[in-house]
């Protein structure tokens, strides 16, 4: 960024005006300081005939403040594909205040309102004519004269014995100066979206670009770099998620090809590689809204655990923990998570078909929990299916899963379980499309929570119910309209 001070109107002409000078040493009366406001506002600007002296006083700013053009970059980037920051400079006059560098300080406390804020450039700056003062920078669309300043601001101002009037600066942006989503307007073509959010997954930023930002796509990325510390590299989404290892292609737009990154998410680390794995930044608030559902001693089945953002800080709350997933190398990052948070000895791990973890190592651990010394067990059991494009069809599995007489209904396992759905009323869609499978109807005994919009008309919800004892047991006879178990409420939890 280059300061500018330059001369306005014609050097050689100077203009008529009363001089006022506000002394330190003689503090002004509210009815001294509204008529120097007053005749301030009146006077011309000055023009210096020395052209060594590069600074105008002016009263008003020849600026609207409903030109949002004003910090836009220069029109000539429209339509540009191959980033080039020196195509960003542009020069705007903004308004400053000058005032006596030791009260700079306390009087930017008051000035907040006021003062200019955008990337990379300092509120005070140097006096270039007077080194015992500094020039405050003013927001040109909240300040247009002397009279801009809100009540608060002019009394502090005469506390303290400054001057209100405000003077001319130039002031040259360049592409540091501009926010991401300022450049991305201009580049892109006039009227189409513009992409400045994404998912950050340690130093990577993951973008879903639309088809007409596809040209831009190279730019975009080096934007997100620039404009987002700690982001090294820039991907792109190319494909849908995979339905059996829930991974994606994705393109690196800029940036390093590292995918190997670390995140932390509710105090828990994990390491991955990103490129080979599922890891959803935007789940973390769903992460702990179900630990949060466990106590101590809980039985925890994680049939699509990824990387383990449920599995992990559900042992950490010492509860026992069975997690599975069929992506070989989520499984690999699974164990090593589990280790680099020390829950290693609290976390079975498996690497089994959704279907095939139902129907052995859960199945075996249910028979127990739920067998004849069940009534003195008193901890619960959760089984959290976490995979929205196909989940509700692994529900058949429970469908006779056990034998043997049944357990008291408070035994029973919860099921939480996600789908996405593009229905009207997604919770009744989702209710009824589970009870279908399992052949019963939930919508009076289960309870479902929006999780999150995953696109315009689409949702991602989980359904939350225990699994009657009339599907889990063989040799049973289930209600087809409802079935005798309350509904589950819906816990609180801290969000």
């Amino acid at each position: 960024m280059r300061i500018l001070w330059r001369p306005f109107g014609f050097s050689r002409i100077l203009f008529k005006v009363e001089n006022y000078r506000i002394c330190e040493s003689e503090p002004l009366t509210s009815l001294a300081w509204a008529s120097q406001l007053q005749k301030l506002s009146r006077a011309p600007g000055i023009f210096l005939l020395d052209q060594s002296k590069r600074f105008s006083t002016m009263p008003e700013i020849e600026t609207d403040p409903r030109d949002s053009e004003l910090f836009s970059p220069p029109s000539n980037v429209r339509g540009m594909t191959k980033l080039d920051r020196t195509a960003f400079k542009k020069t705007v006059t903004i308004p400053v205040l000058k005032v006596r560098k030791e009260i700079v300080n306390k009087l930017m406390r008051s000035l907040k309102r006021s003062a200019l804020q955008r990337p990379g450039i300092k509120r005070v700056i140097e006096d270039p004519e007077d080194e015992e003062s500094r020039l405050i920078m003013l927001d040109p669309y909240k300040i247009f004269t002397d009279d801009s300043f809100e009540r608060a601001e002019l009394s502090i101002l005469k506390q303290l014995n400054v001057n209100p009037q405000i003077s001319k600066y130039n002031l040259e942006l360049t592409y540091e100066n501009f926010k991401s989503e300022e450049i991305l307007k201009a580049v892109l073509p006039e009227g189409q979206d513009v992409t400045s959010g994404f998912s950050r997954v340690g130093h990577i930023a993951h973008l879903n670009l639309r088809d007409h930002q596809l040209p831009f796509k190279h730019l975009i990325g080096q934007v997100m770099i620039d404009k987002n510390p700690g982001i090294t590299s820039a991907v792109n989404k190319i494909n849908n998620i995979d339905n059996t290892y829930r991974n994606f292609q994705m393109e690196v737009l800029s940036g390093e090809e590292n995918m190997m990154t670390k995140v932390r998410e509710n105090s828990y680390a994990y390491e991955f590689d990103f490129s080979k794995v599922y890891w959803n930044p935007r789940l973390s608030t769903e992460h702990s809204r179900i630990t949060e559902l466990l106590k101590p001693g809980d039985v925890l089945f994680d049939v699509f655990a990824g990387v383990g953002p449920f599995a992990i800080p559900v042992a950490k709350k010492n509860c026992t923990v069975f997690a599975n997933d069929l992506n070989p190398e989520s499984h690999k990052w699974l164990l090593h998570n589990c280790k680099l948070n020390k829950v290693d000895q609290k976390v079975k791990v498996f690497n089994l078909d959704g279907k095939d973890f139902l129907q052995g190592p859960v199945r075996k651990e249910l028979m127990q929990q739920l067998g004849p010394l069940s009534k003195e067990r008193k901890h619960s059991v959760h089984i959290v299916m976490n995979l929205p494009a196909k989940a509700i069809e692994f529900l058949s599995v429970f469908k006779s899963l056990l034998d043997g007489p049944p357990c008291s209904t408070e035994l029973l396992p919860i099921v939480h379980c996600y789908s996405f759905s593009k229905d009207p009323n997604p919770a009744q869609d989702v209710q009824q499309r589970a009870g279908a499978v399992l052949g019963i109807s939930l919508e009076a005994c289960s309870s479902v929570h929006p999780v999150r919009n995953v696109a315009p008309n689409k949702e991602m919800l989980c359904i939350t119910f225990r699994i009657p004892a009339a599907v889990l047991y063989k040799n049973q006879t289930p209600n087809l309209e409802n079935h005798d178990d309350p509904p589950l409420k819906r816990q609180r939890t801290d969000e």
